[in-house]
């Protein structure tokens, strides 16, 4: 991780520098600062898997700006952020005597079963909208790609009269990357966001159903100069 976040400033540096000597001092910058909000799928889910509630996310952070010619409608961004990912259905994760155990849960089993990722993201963005220096309400497409590191996990099952709190949970991957696109006018922009990476590695349920799942979200995030 420690490499990542050196590669990170280095390329920022040395991309900042390169504008610094390219462009004339009226460029301008734009969408800094974001805050997202989206609504989860699980995809490509075992046989029985079924979500039950809100699978939701929420994603803020600050994006470096990098103006790609002297208009500033066309950019690059690269940032970091972070970002939280709550996962409602049925598989119960419990650890009886250290060893992890995914089992799939029934209706009427359960009040509440869900599982959550806080991550560190680094997002990368290429950018074009129809902004100018005086123009603060235009439409934009950034489409990119976002790498996150999951720092910390848990998962929660409420069960009449009981409920199973359990953390760190080693099978939840930790390095994931997907694509991303933002759309959007003014203050209301759609944001997609599909997995390319499986939320679990080494799970199973039972002894031999591999736990191959990844996500796809959607929702609006709002930018911030």
């Amino acid at each position: 991780m420690h490499k990542l976040i050196i590669i990170f400033l280095f390329i920022t540096s040395f991309l900042n520098a390169q504008n610094s000597n390219s462009f004339k001092a009226d460029r301008y910058l734009e969408d800094q600062i974001y805050i997202g909000l989206s609504y989860i799928t699980i995809l490509n889910s075992p046989e029985g898997v079924s979500q039950n509630g809100f699978s939701n996310g929420l994603a803020l952070g600050f994006v470096k700006d990098l103006p790609l010619n002297e208009k500033g409608n066309l950019a690059f961004g690269i940032g970091l952020g972070y970002g939280r990912n709550t996962y409602f259905q049925n598989i119960k994760i419990s650890r009886p005597d250290l060893i992890t155990i995914f089992e799939i849960l029934e209706d009427g089993e359960f009040k509440n079963n869900k599982f959550s990722s806080h991550n560190i993201e680094f997002p990368i963005e290429f950018r074009w909208r129809t902004s100018t220096l005086e123009k603060y309400k235009f439409w934009r497409i950034y489409t990119g790609a976002k790498i996150s590191y999951s720092f910390y996990n848990n998962a929660k099952l409420r069960q009449d009269p009981n409920t199973i709190k359990i953390s760190g949970i080693s099978e939840i991957t930790n390095w994931q990357y997907g694509l991303t696109l933002a759309v959007g006018y003014g203050t209301w922009n759609f944001n997609f966001y599909y997995g390319l990476t499986d939320l679990f590695s080494d799970a199973y349920l039972g002894e031999s159903t591999p736990i191959k799942i990844n996500d796809f979200r959607i929702g609006l995030i709002f930018y911030i100069l």
